[in-house]
């Protein structure tokens, strides 16, 4: 009998003296978080660096302690994030959350989704960390934030006195300096000041000895003072008035080397014979006669290009039969270029001479000279076929000039 019970309290003591399984412990949220960031090497710090995420919340994450944040809104984007950030499945790892901590989401208008700050934590009365930096972490490595006096330094109490103190020192100087220069002083001297003249305005009206009367001398006074009084004050702009008529008004066949002299009056008989003398009216020549121009012709549709020496282009036009153009004077003759040479004709001095070029040919770099022109084309045949445009277009311009 003691026997049986002695094995029987020795089956009882092994099986509460067994060494438990691992399976055996309930695996919470925090405990598989923490595994897994020990296995990235990754301390709370360096989660914050890289996830933006304040080390209190990922602690608070890892406890299951969702007072901790400061907004009930943003719990279950952190809790996503950090899972995802040790490659957990972020909403098995949100469900496990709100299981373990009876987190519930909330509407986004309702009174439980508004920003709430935590309540302080009592200090323990055995001080120093406890348990409560094990069962609820306020990152007690985060330094304790202290008063508004805390903050300041005594001694740059010191330094901003006399910093002031400087400062109002050299306002209030240049203000006495400022003062000092614009001040006035009056003081008295020694020798009052006399009046060098006096005037008395009835001395001229008094009566003097001698055989002035006094009639006339109060005559005399009474015009000064009217002269002084009513003679105009000087300007301070003279005002000129022009002697001669404007210029407007000049006739230059009266004055100068334009003017017309007068002819004598000449008898019926002298006026019906002809003047063999110059005539009367003679106008000086002061422009010297300009020398023959090219003009260019055109019998039928081309366009025409014409360049001055630097490369500037003067005239450039599609010229229809008829059309003329006289080729400015400059003094590098100007270039020709024609799409349709055999068109393109040119007058010098009644004479026409061309054409430059045969039907449907391209001319370039043509030499708009009188020279040049005389240099390289001969005279237009009127009775040659090639020139039977020209021919036609200079008998029309005959039998208009005829007509008129």
């Amino acid at each position: 009998m003691i026997r049986r019970l002695t094995l029987r309290r020795s089956k009882e003591h092994e099986e509460t003296s067994a060494p438990k399984s691992f399976d055996d412990y309930e695996l919470r949220l925090g405990d598989m978080m923490r595994g897994e960031r020990a296995t990235m090497g990754k301390s709370l710090l360096d989660v914050q660096r890289e996830l933006r995420i304040k080390a209190s919340y990922v602690a608070a994450i890892e406890n299951s302690d969702p007072s901790v944040f400061d907004t009930p809104g943003f719990i279950a984007g952190y809790v996503r994030s950090y899972a995802r950030y040790l490659n957990m499945d972020p909403e098995v790892a949100f469900d496990t959350f709100c299981r373990e901590s009876g987190f519930a989401v909330a509407h986004g208008m309702s009174s439980e989704a508004s920003s709430r700050r935590p309540a302080a934590t009592p200090i323990s009365a055995g001080g120093g960390l406890g348990g409560v930096a094990f069962t609820e972490p306020k990152t007690p490595f985060a330094p304790a934030g202290g008063g508004f006096f805390s903050q300041i330094e005594p001694r740059a109490i010191g330094s901003l006195v006399v910093l002031v103190g400087l400062i109002g020192g050299i306002g209030y100087g240049g203000l006495s300096i400022l003062k000092e220069v614009q001040q006035v002083q009056f003081a008295p001297v020694e020798q009052t000041p006399l009046v060098l003249a006096e005037v008395d305005p009835l001395q001229a009206a008094r009566r003097t000895s001698g055989d002035v009367a006094f009639a006339d001398l109060a005559t005399a006074s009474a015009a000064d003072a009217l002269d002084r009084l009513y003679r105009p004050q000087a300007l301070d702009v003279p005002v000129l008035t022009a002697r001669d008529a404007p210029i407007a008004t000049l006739d230059p066949r009266n004055l100068g080397n334009f003017a017309v002299p007068e002819l004598p009056t000449l008898t019926l008989a002298e006026a019906s014979q002809p003047a063999s003398g110059p005539s009367a009216l003679s106008v000086p020549q002061v422009v010297e006669a300009s020398s023959p121009g090219v003009e260019m012709v055109a019998v039928r549709p081309s366009w025409v290009q014409v360049t001055s020496a630097d490369g500037s282009v003067i005239f450039e036009a599609i010229m229809n039969a008829g059309d003329s153009f006289s080729v400015p004077p400059t003094e590098e003759a100007p270039r020709l270029r024609t799409g349709e040479s055999g068109a393109i004709y040119f007058a010098v001095n009644g004479n026409h001479f061309g054409p430059v070029g045969d039907r449907g040919q391209v001319s370039k770099n043509v030499d708009l000279s009188m020279e040049g022109v005389l240099e390289r084309f001969e005279v237009a045949d009127l009775s040659d076929v090639r020139n039977s445009a020209l021919a036609t277009m200079v008998a029309a311009l005959q039998t208009q000039a005829a007509s008129e």
